[in-house]
């Protein structure tokens, strides 16, 4: 039996019957509708008083009735049989509408979200009328014919200018609205000639975007709550949009809301799920970033809204990782940790893990693929876990020796793009990759450095280490999967903390590098805060850090300032630490 949707409260068995005969009702191919099957839609609606739709595919066949108005009985994205920038999703929908208007917002805001072929508002009398000169009885007082038609240019908005453009600049979505139509009018339009002529224009619009296939055009999503303060919230949006275009995305839009808590389900408001699906639309999105982490039952509430893949900050760092490791090591800690963030997500997968008939290395006759997956990435994760550990224990080793042979060692530790990497090449004379980019470097990297030593000026020689760089709310999985990575940050004698005093949440930087290196099951040893990049920061910035922390350093790396200062207070950092550690 086919189904009904929306509201059936109160529908007589007779009226449920009459709604589920429209199923057999088939339009000509080359026709938007007739005027027999509005007719006959106008007077089940009239008989129930209240809107329906019905949804045609372009054989003719009705595959979806519905109670309600369009934007009520629209169909989800994912259950949509066509899907694209390019071209119109291959269905049309009839509606009824009980007040003599125009489409409004609302049911044109749905089609736009499913991209139908057309739209048809069918004006309604209330109660059926004779025409003149007798004959049949009718229920259809007007009609309106709709559609979506193409936007000369949506243009490309790049991080970070992305986070300030206003609501009111967003692009709405652009459709063709005709005049009050009769239904003999309405049946002569061809469908045929209107949906080649439209997915012709939507093509080469399409192609004019030149959307490169290797980056994703990515819509960012923040949402921001009591917790934290208006300019914190700014803060995350603005790094987020670093990491995404780090991961090789471009950001065309970011869409906020502040709410007292987030929603269960959705995280954002329902009537937000809708603007960030039109505006997907809109801009051609292929990807919706969130600014915090997501649960599995919100990505998949919202992917089946929305359409579109939707993943959370989280996820955009596992995926920088995933391109920055180089060695073995990292390779391996990194896949395990997209494996343990990726475990609890299965469930999410839609019909990839559909039922399988059984077979050998499968537990019986009746195990989901779900349940196979689970199971081998669980194996895989345990493998991992204890690579990770071979890892810990030969990466000791080697500490012990060097601490056998009784050289110092220090540990450079900071934000992720405070300039690390670029402190030592300009030390050691290294040649470790450097860019204006998040988590540029992954692999510790560890050299020598000769420094003078006591009050002889003698010379003395340390190993350097340049660790992963720190992030706000750094994903558990990834604290778990790099603990021999950050091992380097416990066994040093002493850290140089390195801080961007350049970026405008500098102090907030400094907050979250002292939180995870307390979260470490080792107290680290004394830290040397450094502050870089002086020569991009202002007088009243340096002036308030040299008065916060009077010990401090102040260098620019890139441009060798302060050097020699830095090598002479390094000296003192490790006669203290090696004196009373």
């Amino acid at each position: 039996m086919e189904t009904i949707f929306g509201n059936l409260q109160g529908l007589k068995s007779s009226q449920l019957k009459q709604l589920q005969r429209l199923y057999h009702q088939r339009i000509p191919g080359d026709r938007i509708t007739t005027p027999d099957f509005s007719q006959r839609l106008a007077a089940i609606s009239t008989e129930v008083n209240q809107p329906v739709c019905a949804y045609i595919n372009r054989r003719g066949q009705v595959i979806r009735v519905g109670v309600g108005t369009p934007r009520q009985t629209q169909i989800p994205p994912l259950e949509l049989p066509r899907y694209g920038a390019e071209r119109l999703s291959g269905i049309r929908c009839i509606a009824t509408h009980l007040k003599p208007e125009p489409p409004n917002e609302s049911a044109l805001t749905a089609m736009a979200l499913q991209r139908l072929d057309a739209l048809v508002i069918l004006n309604i009398t209330g109660m059926g009328f004779t025409r003149r000169g007798g004959g049949a009885t009718g229920y259809v007082k007007e009609a309106y014919l709709a559609h979506l038609t193409p936007q000369e240019s949506r243009t490309l908005i790049t991080s970070p200018a992305a986070l300030k453009v206003e609501e009111s600049q967003i692009q709405s979505p652009s459709w063709n609205i005709s005049p009050p139509l009769g239904l003999d009018d309405l049946a002569e339009q061809d469908l045929v000639d209107l949906v080649e002529n439209l997915e012709a224009e939507f093509q080469r619009e399409f192609i004019a975007q030149e959307v490169d296939a290797d980056h994703d055009r990515v819509l960012i999503v923040g949402v921001m709550t009591s917790e934290i303060t208006p300019l914190q919230f700014q803060d995350t949006l603005v790094e987020l949009a670093r990491l995404v275009d780090t991961a090789g995305g471009d950001v065309l839009q970011t869409i906020q809301q502040k709410r007292s808590r987030v929603h269960p389900q959705t995280v954002v408001g329902e009537g937000k799920v809708q603007e960030i699906a039109l505006t997907a639309q809109t801009l051609g999105v292929n990807l919706v970033v969130f600014n915090r982490d997501l649960s599995p039952s919100q990505v998949r509430n919202l992917e089946m809204q929305i359409g579109i893949r939707v993943v959370d900050r989280t996820e955009v760092i596992l995926d920088i990782f995933a391109q920055r490791a180089q060695s073995r090591a990292g390779k391996l800690q990194v896949e395990l940790a997209q494996l343990e963030y990726m475990q609890p997500r299965l469930a999410g997968r839609g019909r990839t893990m559909s039922r399988l008939g059984g077979g050998i290395g499968t537990r019986g006759p009746g195990e989901t693929k779900l349940e196979t997956e689970r199971r081998a990435i669980g194996q895989r994760i345990s493998r991992l876990q204890k690579e990770v550990n071979q890892l810990q224990a030969h990466r000791s080793r080697l500490r012990q020796r060097r601490q056998h042979r009784e050289v110092p060692s220090v540990a450079l530790v900071g934000y992720t793009n405070a300039g690390k990497s670029t402190l030592l090449n300009a030390l050691t004379n290294a040649e470790v990759y450097t860019a204006d980019q998040l988590f540029a470097t992954l692999d510790p990297t560890t050299r020598r450095l000769v420094i003078p030593y006591g009050e002889t000026n003698e010379h003395q020689e340390i190993l350097i280490t340049d660790t992963v760089g720190f992030i706000h709310e750094l994903p558990a999985s990834l604290m778990d999967a790099f603990r021999a990575t950050l091992e380097e940050v416990t066994e040093a004698d002493a850290l140089l903390h390195l801080v961007d005093l350049s970026h405008p949440a500098w102090l907030r930087h400094i907050r979250s590098v002292r939180e995870i290196l307390a979260q470490m099951p080792i107290t680290p040893g004394p830290a040397l805060v450094i502050f870089n990049k002086i020569d991009q920061a202002d007088s009243e910035t340096l002036a308030l850090a040299r008065e916060e922390f009077p010990l401090a350093v102040f260098i620019s790396a890139s441009q060798r300032l302060g050097l020699e200062t830095l090598r002479q207070r390094l000296a003192q950092l490790i006669e203290y630490a090696v004196d009373y550690g």
